[in-house]
């Protein structure tokens, strides 16, 4: 796009990322479900919800526990978060990035939704009788606040650099990217351990359930008899790093991001999509690409009539028919881990050479303009898009690219400096 600077942080190297959700434990797990085109939803997943809906757990969180030093971290959100980041040598990488550029200059920056919300609940059915106090023991800092899985990674990663937690509900965990990114632009930090953590709990599963946007089967993104969203649990990690020489031929790199606030309704997206259009016209502004380079987009897709419905409006608009589908399908929809989880997939998308087709929906409703996949598609890419789009129209666009594609960017890059 002529007349726009690419930021002087972009692009941004992937060196490790992981992924653990209901569909798999880890990228290979979780690539298998993709390309076998299964998911993780379960019927009555969750022991402390009663209603007929399908979830996505993750299995062995109950029976994990958080012990030593750690214990007063011990709670679903924090196991699942210890779960997820020893995956795929996350966690001997990230040590690694803090022993080599030193641990102040290592920032943590994960979305969540509800944090620990689920350790309150669960205290609260043992209020003390006189007063009505929450029972002893009870930590609300190191177990329910959003920032505590910050704090927890923090703890096992030796990382010290600036981290906050960021909350802006379903967007959470894709805004981190944009936020490590302007870090290292500024200058704080040299790298970034960034994230989602989100799980199970009443607050959301009956949450949503008042908003009547629980559907009581698995959820269909894009059909044309889709009726409502699947709620899952995930922890996906990522360690952003600046992009020096030419890595292996495997290496992903963050080149783009857009973000937008409509604040059209506290919980239903504009109905034409304009905070979605501009969030990925601001990553396409940022990555020096026009929408015809996008060669795929992971969606939003929720699977409720509205939400598909302007984002495919917004989608239609800005790209065309560019391939697309959604992944919740498998996933669940993951709240505040969404856009890290989804992230995740987007890159391994581009890694395997492999776009991911919807799950469970059978046909793609007609009034949906885009060119939504029923079936798997393999093809070279080079850059992929991925949307994540929350509550009160907080809304984030990331673009990814392999080896080829950055060569690209640069070139161009350095063509314009000439």
């Amino acid at each position: 796009m002529s007349g726009i600077v690419r930021p002087a942080q972009l692009p941004l190297r992937v060196s490790r990322m992981t992924a653990t959700c209901c569909a798999g434990a880890g990228n290979d797990a979780l690539r298998s479900a993709l390309h076998e085109r299964r998911g993780g939803l379960v019927r009555d997943g969750f022991a402390e919800s009663d209603l007929d809906t399908w979830l996505g757990p993750v299995a062995g969180v109950e029976a994990m526990r958080i012990d030593g030093a750690l214990a007063p971290f011990d709670c679903r959100n924090n196991r699942l978060a210890q779960m997820g980041i020893v995956e795929d040598g996350f966690l001997d990488a990230a040590r690694e990035a803090v022993a080599r550029h030193g641990a102040h200059r290592v920032g943590v920056i994960l979305g969540t939704s509800t944090g620990g919300v689920l350790e309150t609940e669960l205290a609260y059915r043992h209020r003390l009788p006189d007063s009505g106090a929450l029972p002893p023991g009870f930590d609300y800092r190191a177990t329910h606040s959003p920032y505590s899985v910050v704090d927890f990674v923090r703890a096992l990663t030796g990382a010290r650099g600036p981290s906050t937690a960021i909350s802006s509900a379903c967007s959470s965990s894709a805004k981190v990217f944009a936020s490590a990114a302007r870090m290292i632009a500024a200058g704080l930090i040299d790298a970034a351990i960034v994230g989602g953590v989100d799980s199970l709990c009443q607050t959301t599963i009956y949450g949503f359930n008042s908003l009547e946007l629980l559907s009581p089967r698995p959820c269909r993104p894009y059909d044309p008899e889709r009726n409502g969203i699947s709620i899952g649990e995930a922890a996906a990690f990522a360690l952003l790093e600046r992009w020096s020489g030419r890595p292996d031929d495997d290496a992903i790199a963050l080149v783009g991001y857009g973000e937008s606030s409509d604040a059209h309704h506290m919980s239903t997206p504009h109905p034409e999509g304009l905070g979605a259009q501009i969030a990925m016209r601001n990553a396409l502004a940022t990555a020096e690409l026009e929408p015809s380079d996008i060669d795929y987009i992971n969606l939003h897709g929720t699977a409720t009539p509205s939400n598909d419905t302007a984002e495919a409006l917004a989608v239609s608009t800005v790209f065309g028919h560019t391939p697309c589908s959604s992944t919740k399908g498998a996933t669940g929809h993951t709240l505040g881990a969404a856009g890290a989880l989804e992230a995740v997939i987007s890159m391994l998308a581009l890694r395997e050479r492999e776009m991911p087709a919807g799950v469970n929906s059978s046909s793609v409703d007609p009034a949906l303009n885009v060119n939504y996949l029923l079936e798997n598609r393999t093809a070279d890419m080079r850059y992929v898009l991925t949307n994540s789009f929350g509550f009160g129209g907080t809304n984030c666009s990331l673009i990814f690219a392999n080896v080829a594609g950055v060569s690209d960017l640069l070139r161009a890059r350095d063509q314009g400096a000439l």
